[in-house]
Parts: C-alpha cells; structure tokens; sequence
C-alpha cells in the first residue's frame, strides 16, 4: 500500500478546498510533532536538580579523601625526618625531599576547597603560610629556646613553620643539599616543624570525618532541615563553586602573577625545592577533581548538574582546565627562573588560569544560582 506524508494529505486536502479548519489542524499536528522530536534529547534548564548525590560524593570521594591523603603523606614525611636525624645521610635526605614533595601533591589540590574546618580553625595559614621569612627562620635557630613541638606549636608565628620552613630546612633553592652540612639544631626545628604539620593535617581530617566533627555531613546534608552552615543544596552547590573560582585567582593573579610582575624571586611559592610548577597545576587538578567528582575514586561531579543544563558549557569547561594545567606545565622549570627568562610561557599560563576563573565567575555560578535545587 502505497503511504502518504502529513505534508502530501495536508498538500491535497488545500488543493481541494476542504475547510480552512483542516488545513490548519494538519499542520499545528505537523509542527508539535516536529518540535517533540527536536527536543527529546535535550536538557530542561528549568527542572530542579537533586544534588544530594553530588554533594555527597564531594564531600567523602574529593574532600575527606584528599584530606586522609595527606594526613598519610603527612606520616610518612615525618618518619623520612626522623629517620634522617637519626642517621643523617645523603639517600636519608633525598627520602625526606621526596616524602615533602608527595604530600604537597594532596595539599595542593585541596586548595580548590579551602573552606570549612581549614579556614574557621586556622589550618591553612598554619600549614602554608608563604614566602617565608629566611631573616626570621635563623633567628629561631640561632635563639636559645628549646625547638619542641609544643614550643613550634604555641610560640611561633605561622610564617616560621608549616610547609615552607620544612621545606626551607630540607632544600637549598634547587641546588641538592648536601646531608654533612645539616646541623643538629636543623634536625631540631625541622622534627618540631613536620611534628606540628602531622598534627595539623590529623585535625582538619578528622573535622571531616565521621569519627571526628563530620563537616562532611554538613557538606553532604545541605538543605535538610536543621543545617544552619547550607540551608539550601544551591548553598552548600555554590561554596563549591566559590572554592574554585578562589584558588583559580590565587594562582593566575598571585602565586603566577606576583612574582611575574615584580621579576622577584622570593615572591614564588615552594622557591626552595623548586617545586613551583607542580603546585600550580596540582591546584587546577584539584578544581578537575571537584568538577568531575573524583580523587582516588570516582563520584558525582559537579559536571552532570553543569552536563543536564548546558552541555557545550560542560565540554568547553573541562577543555578549559585542561588547557590551564598543560599551559603551566609548558613554563620551563624552574619556574623562579621563567618569571625573567620565559616571560611568555608564564603569561600564556596565566591567560589560561584566567579563561578558567572567568567560566567560573560568568557562566557556572550563574548557572548554580539562577536553578531550582531539591
């Protein structure tokens, strides 16, 4: 049997001047059915999303699993310390350098959430307060105080432990230190210094986690009844956004920038272990980690919600960041030298951190704002 468009009918039935009527039903058929077929695949921007899962998995599969990561590393940059004051060598050395620079990694990338416990109790200044101030570092070893944690802990500034003072007592400014010229008041101030950190990173891990202060239910609950820190899934979904949009600033108008504009070598982070680069790509990482909902595994990221109402967005963001870790992974290390000698590499990183940030700032927390949340 031979068969018939709507088109044809509709053709035929005009041609033959049957009612208008039916002219006009025919065709506002044909165009509901065109446009249903046109849209079955598409998101609805005005359908309210339940974010539960996806706050869930950023607070336990990104923020707990980073922290417990480096309160980890943590434990094993402190055994690498004590280990070299007690037999102080050159391959014991190399171990602490090595053990500094992989618990950085997790630090690092945390910095994409620095809110909550890390910043109401203070840990963020205390563990990672730079540039550090070397006049201030050998006032403390040449004083005549006794350097015990409880001394590092009560007495010193933050700016005189925390990261960078291990690493300033471990590195020589990219030159391997030399294990015989480490002196026993070093080996002091640098078991006091890593002693405090562990601790430090023990207590924000244990601020999220559940045998602790369980913040990361405060994260994971947002929007049930009785949570005062996140009211609201849009609230607890857009401290997530502003914790990225906050480190994607630091890094392309401080941390890269800073040093860039004032060609001024003691302005750059991690100047001593040359492990600047590193730490500025770890940072974007850990926007790509929230983004996509993963860090040892994987969750739910912020990149379905982003996916379900705009997808061009989602594709060009997670492009965007990718470009911005490739981008300061192109500067030529070390980074301390590139500020001088490889000005268009680190002004390319800085472009692409900044296309990030302004994603961020224009497109995905409009986005998170303007949305109906369960």
């Amino acid at each position: 049997m031979k068969l018939y468009s709507i088109w044809t009918i509709f053709d035929a039935a005009c041609k033959s001047k049957l009612v208008i009527g039916m002219c006009c039903l025919l065709m506002a058929s044909a165009l509901i059915v065109g446009c249903g077929d046109d849209n079955n695949d598409e998101p609805d921007p005005g359908e309210a999303y339940d974010a539960g899962t996806m706050l869930n998995d950023f607070a336990n599969t990104v923020v707990l699993a980073t922290y417990t990561d480096l309160d980890n590393k943590a434990g094993e940059l402190l055994a690498a310390v004590k280990a070299l004051a007690a037999d102080t060598t050159q391959a014991n050395l190399e171990k602490a350098q090595q053990a500094w620079k992989a618990t950085r990694t997790p630090w690092e990338q945390s910095e994409a959430f620095l809110f909550g416990p890390v910043d109401t109790q203070g840990l963020d200044p205390a563990l990672d307060t730079w540039p550090v101030d070397r006049i201030s570092l050998k006032e403390v070893l040449d004083s005549n105080n006794n350097l015990t944690v409880d001394f590092v802990t009560v007495e010193l500034e933050d700016s005189q432990k925390g990261f960078h003072t291990i690493e300033f007592l471990l590195f020589r400014e990219g030159d391997q230190r030399q294990a015989d010229d480490i002196t026993e008041r070093e080996l002091q101030y640098l078991i006091a210094s890593t002693e405090n950190l562990k601790a430090s990173t023990s207590q924000l891990r244990l601020a999220w986690a559940p045998e602790g202060e369980n913040f990361s239910n405060t994260v994971a609950s947002a929007g049930e009844e009785g949570n005062a820190v996140y009211p609201s899934q849009s609230a607890g979904v857009q401290e997530m956004v502003n914790g990225m949009i906050t480190i994607a600033d630091e890094v392309a108008n401080g941390k890269i920038s800073d040093p860039y504009n004032e060609s001024d070598t003691t302005l750059v982070e991690s100047q001593f272990s040359f492990n600047s680069i590193s730490d500025f790509q770890d940072n974007i990482r850990g926007i790509q980690n929230v983004y996509i909902g993963k860090f040892v595994s994987d969750g739910q990221g912020l990149n379905k919600f982003v996916k379900s109402k705009d997808i061009d967005l989602d594709t060009r963001f997670e492009t965007e960041v990718q470009k911005a870790i490739d981008a300061i992974g192109a500067i030529p290390d070390p980074f301390r030298d590139s500020i001088t000698a490889n000005r268009s590499a680190v002004q390319a990183a800085i472009d692409a951190v900044s296309k990030v940030q302004l994603t961020l700032e224009q497109d995905i927390l409009p986005l998170v704002q303007a949305s109906e949340f369960n």
